[in-house]
């Protein structure tokens, strides 16, 4: 008795296979299946197998019980012909040709007349500098010391002989190098900075006096007579031409003398 091999080889048949067996396995229905997984045209009837997905004819398309034609499950003259077990599967086709072919078209406009998604990339988020990074300009060499030194006083990590540092005590470590090896002309640009900008004041404090020693004269010139033409409205205050004409009390002469005075103080200083 020979062993029967562990997959079925096909034979070869004739291209028109003619045979009442009906595979045992549960009936394919179509309606199970999308509209572009079949194809119900009478003239090429079929479907695409579930097992070895590919085309297959369906026999008996006008009879009926419908059926899928014994085929192999890889590519012809290419793979071993093997039997894909999905032969001889019967087809329960209840969906109507009118229903497919409607469904099938309006599936491939809504498919053109769909757009493309368009990709919105993520912006990347700057990393935000650490803190020693942001006071690093604002600090001196003994700042950043004492900074270092709290930091290794209530820090777990980094010890006092310096072998072992955290990530914070490496980045203090170095800002005490950087500020320890840059203190020296940090210092020399501060006194230039400060030199320069005494220099500055003091040159717009003699700009201004040079413009003020230009003006003084007109200044000087037009206060005297500022203070002339008040002294020429106050006098004939004192003596009205009219001798019935209204005269001054003792109050707003005594008033107007002390403005007089004030004014020939003030004439006498700018004459000076």
């Amino acid at each position: 008795m020979s062993v029967s091999a562990m997959e079925p080889t096909a034979r070869l048949r004739k291209s028109r296979t003619r045979t009442p067996k009906v595979s045992a396995r549960e009936a394919l229905t179509v309606s199970n299946l999308r509209p572009h997984q079949y194809d119900l045209r009478p003239a090429c009837a079929s479907l695409i197998c579930p097992d070895c997905t590919t085309w297959v004819p369906i026999t008996g398309i006008q009879a009926t019980i419908h059926k899928l034609v014994p085929h192999h499950a890889g590519t012809a003259r290419e793979d071993a012909p093997i039997r894909c077990s999905g032969s001889n599967r019967r087809v329960i086709i209840d969906v109507k040709y009118e229903v497919w072919q409607r469904s099938l078209e309006e599936g491939g406009a809504e498919t053109n007349g769909r757009r493309a998604n368009r990709v919105t990339r993520k912006p990347k988020v700057a990393v935000a500098p650490a803190i020693t990074q942001i006071l690093s300009p604002l600090l001196d060499a003994k700042a950043a010391v004492r900074m270092y030194e709290a930091h290794t006083k209530r820090c777990a990590t980094c010890a006092p002989s310096g072998r072992d540092r955290c990530v914070d005590g490496g980045r203090l470590a170095h800002l005490v190098a950087h500020k320890q090896r840059t203190e020296p002309a940090r210092r020399a640009a501060l006194t230039i900075r400060e030199e320069l900008a005494e220099q500055r004041e003091q040159g717009l404090w003699l700009l201004r006096e040079l413009q003020w020693a230009s003006t003084a004269n007109s200044v000087r010139r037009a206060d005297i007579q500022r203070a002339h033409d008040a002294l020429v409205a106050m006098l004939p205050s004192l003596s009205p031409k009219k001798a019935d004409g209204p005269q001054l009390s003792d109050w707003e002469r005594a008033d107007l003398m002390s403005a007089i005075r004030m004014l020939a103080t003030k004439v006498e200083q700018h004459s000076r």
